[in-house]
């Protein structure tokens, strides 16, 4: 059965026709991805298709009785509006059933009456009546998988990465046939991606994504939609069919040119000496040859294999011993990082795994110390330049050209064999080509936003390249540029992604963090680990190694360590009720306040541009720090 027919969209961009006459249709149960550079409309189709756009000419057409869920890259939400108003804002009497359900019970947690009963017993006959009780239990599966269990918790208290599991919980749980995804990898770590992609694999739904997952689009999907050239062409199979299929598509189109080029230099000699055209023959054959000049040239995607004269490591590059960094709250102290000690060397390329919240980005961040630790010391190489790539980054406000924007950082950069590589150059090579370079940064999306401030990082020319989450927002392309890139980068490389394709291409040892602080060491690609995971159900855990084996690399905080502190700890002695009264105070204090420090964090990494506004942020974030420190001491000599 037809669940959706496009037909002669059109879409207008920045400065020229976005895509031109798509059409295309999916039928029940289908797995589909459109796939194409930065830039090239695939979100904005997607967007449309949604009913979130009007296009400038076409129709799309859904069938009435599937309906369509949709999943934005960037998800919308109420402020005020708490996890499970969000969750069941769906369409769909199943779900506002479920919803009612789901409400009645939460409010006989909070205190039972004679109506509250009744009104169970009523929707209950409804569920039984309807059959509804395996869909709330697959509600309550999909929710507990996604780590969603305070429902009550408001929007804006959630994290980024909290976000898109909750607007992709709301998607996956609405009474609708038609999944449209935009980047639903984006945020999520490896575990719940590897269930997201069996969850999609299995379901019945029809599927419609925009994804730069290439593990993700080869388990999923068996459709293409490729947007070149403003136009969309289907290919069927995965994504690694279409890659084979692609390079046979371009060896014919290669030679095709090949052929009229040939034909051409003949026609050109007739046209030369000026023939009589009054003939309709010569008239048909003139007006040949100009097709044929005018055609649309065979384009080869250029290939990106340059290797850069990095800055020179010395002798120590980075030296990191006993590192530890926890975060108290009011009622208890969580260990992020414990006790990693490690000695970095020249060309190390080293993947860093765990799961959301496990302490990836905070690692980084105390690694350059962006964030101070609680003890333990850091000693950089006089020579270590660092590049880091932050997951958000925020470029400047101020009005710039694109090349302008990456000469802030050089001019050129100088290759291994000697020649040099000009900012414009560069920018080429990473797409933006011809007109985009003397655009206004802020006309370009947020994915060209992105990888326009990763060319300038490279532009820079560190030798010790930090990356946190460089493939959000990324297309394809762009991954394969940059796995080229980092394949022959000889400087010092750590990376966090949960995209495994790109780990595997690029790391080929790990940092393992089990979330309760402590780091291992794994030699291999991720995902062989993920494969050895899966087996064991767990985390590797591997024994602490001498500092010589430094790929096996990073101490594991040892039970008989936490054991030891523990019993060094001191029995709280009795307190005044006037101490008593100060520490409840106290608690209460600590907590408001470091609730709005990650209420701040929040808003850094929300992508403000508003230079007035981060300042203000700054200002109150280090005015925290200051209290906080002052009340954590004072809390520290009361328990």
């Amino acid at each position: 059965m037809n669940i959706l027919s496009v037909s002669n969209l059109k879409k207008i961009g920045r400065e020229d026709d976005l895509f031109v006459d798509v059409t295309f249709g999916l039928n029940e149960g289908e797995k589909a991805a459109i796939i194409g550079r930065n830039g090239s409309g695939k979100s904005t189709l997607l967007s449309i298709i949604a009913g979130k756009l009007q296009p400038e000419d076409g129709n799309v057409y859904l069938n009435k009785a599937c309906g369509l869920s949709y999943l934005p890259q960037n998800p919308k939400y109420n402020n005020n509006d708490t996890i499970r108003q969000h969750i069941f804002s769906g369409t769909g009497s199943k779900l506002e059933i479920i919803k009612e359900y789901e409400t009645i019970c939460e409010k006989m947690q909070d205190g039972f009456t004679d109506n509250l009963q009744n009104e169970y017993d009523k929707i209950v006959a409804i569920m039984d009546e309807r059959n509804l009780w395996n869909y709330e239990n697959d509600i309550q599966s999909i929710l507990t998988t996604l780590g969603i269990s305070n429902l009550k918790q408001k929007m804006n208290e959630l994290s980024g990465g909290m976000i898109k599991k909750v607007a992709l919980a709301k998607v996956l749980v609405d009474d609708t046939n038609l999944l449209l995804l935009d980047e639903p990898t984006n945020h999520l770590d490896i575990k719940t991606i590897t269930w997201l992609e069996n969850y999609l694999k299995n379901t019945k739904k029809t599927v419609l994504m925009v994804t730069h997952d290439r593990y993700f689009l080869d388990k999923i999907c068996s459709t293409m939609y490729e947007i070149e050239r403003k136009k969309i062409k289907r290919y069927d199979g995965n994504y690694s069919e279409y890659l084979e299929k692609k390079v046979i598509e371009a060896e014919i189109e290669k030679n095709t040119d090949r052929r009229i080029e040939s034909v051409l230099r003949t026609e050109r000699d007739w046209l030369m000496r000026g023939p009589c055209a009054r003939g309709t023959k010569a008239k048909a054959r003139t007006q040949n040859i100009h097709k044929m000049i005018n055609r649309e040239k065979f384009a080869q995607d250029k290939g990106f294999n340059f290797e850069v004269t990095g800055r020179r490591l010395g002798g120590k590059v980075l030296e990191v011993q006993n590192l530890n960094k926890s975060y108290k709250t009011a009622t208890s102290k969580i260990d992020v990082i414990q006790d990693f000690s490690y000695i970095f060397s020249g060309g190390e390329k080293i993947g860093i795994y765990g799961n959301n919240g496990s302490g990836k980005t905070t690692l980084l961040n105390l690694l350059t110390q962006t964030i101070m630790p609680n003890s333990g010391t850091i000693i950089k190489g006089e020579n270590t330049l660092f590049g880091y790539y932050m997951q958000n980054p925020i470029l400047a406000t101020k009005s710039q050209t694109v090349l302008e924007y990456v000469k802030e950082a050089a001019e050129v950069i100088t290759l291994n064999n000697g020649k040099t590589l000009s900012a414009s150059q560069l920018l080429d090579s990473f797409g933006y080509e011809g007109k985009i370079q003397y655009s206004d940064v802020s006309t370009l999306s947020g994915g060209e936003k992105k990888k326009l401030y990763l060319v300038r990082l490279l532009m820079s020319n560190p030798n010790f390249l930090i990356l946190d989450e460089p493939t959000n927002d990324f297309d394809i392309f762009t991954m394969s540029i940059m796995e080229s890139f980092l394949q022959g980068y000889k400087g010092c490389l750590l990376v966090v992604s949960h995209d495994r394709y790109f780990m595997d291409k690029v790391c080929d040892t790990l940092f393992v963090l089990d979330g309760d602080g402590g780091v291992s060491g794994y030699v291999g690609k991720c995902s062989e680990l993920i494969e050895e995971m899966k087996k064991d159900n767990s985390l590797l855990q591997t024994e602490k190694t001498d500092s010589e084996k430094q790929n096996d690399v990073t101490k594991n905080l040892s039970e008989q360590t936490k054991e030891k502190e523990k019993a060094q700890k001191q029995k709280p002695r009795k307190l005044t009720y006037k101490e008593q009264q100060l520490l409840k105070q106290l608690e209460t204090d600590i907590f408001a306040l470091e609730e709005r420090k990650e209420e701040l964090d929040f808003l850094f990494n929300s992508g403000e541009t508003d230079y007035e506004k981060l300042t203000a942020y700054g200002n109150e974030y280090a005015k925290i720090e200051t209290e906080l420190e002052q009340k954590y001491a004072q809390y520290e000599t009361l328990i």
